[in-house]
């Protein structure tokens, strides 16, 4: 990877849905170099996809839930289990003092509360941590 290649890496990362032709006179070259750089990125996994960023769509209340599970269950499991919840966005295993980190959104407190609640009782987990998002600043990882 040289330094067009970060250049245009840093284009995308700034808008994704930058034209080639946008991208070439950015860079400097025409737009089929461009256009092959691309997808040689893309095919060798520097480029693993192309997203969209919501602003406030859906539930805006986010939270982080700390869970502790007695004895041995497997890890799988507990992310499934956990994914099963619809208002669960991400869960993660962790090592540590949790066994795991449930990322949810929720439409308010209450719904929040009986999205634990639901947490609470799948699994049995011997405690919960919930931890209320109160800022999020987001960025976009460049070249």
């Amino acid at each position: 990877m040289d330094q067009i290649d970060r250049a245009i890496l840093a284009l995308l990362c700034a808008d994704a849905r930058r034209t080639v032709k946008d991208i070439a006179v950015q860079v400097g070259l025409s737009p089929a170099p461009v256009a092959r750089r691309i997808e040689r990125l893309e095919r060798s996994g520097v480029i693993l996809g192309y997203t969209v960023r919501l602003g406030h769509v859906g539930p805006s209340l986010e939270a982080f839930t700390e869970l502790r599970y007695a004895g041995h269950m497997d890890q799988d499991e507990m992310l499934d289990m956990l994914m099963s919840v619809p208002e669960v966005h991400a869960a993660y295993t962790t090592a540590g003092d949790c066994d795991a980190i449930a990322h949810l959104r929720a439409d308010d407190i209450d719904h929040l509360q009986r999205v634990i609640t639901k947490l609470r009782n799948q699994g049995q987990p011997i405690s919960s941590k919930t931890l209320l998002v109160l800022k999020k600043l987001e960025g976009s990882r460049t070249a």
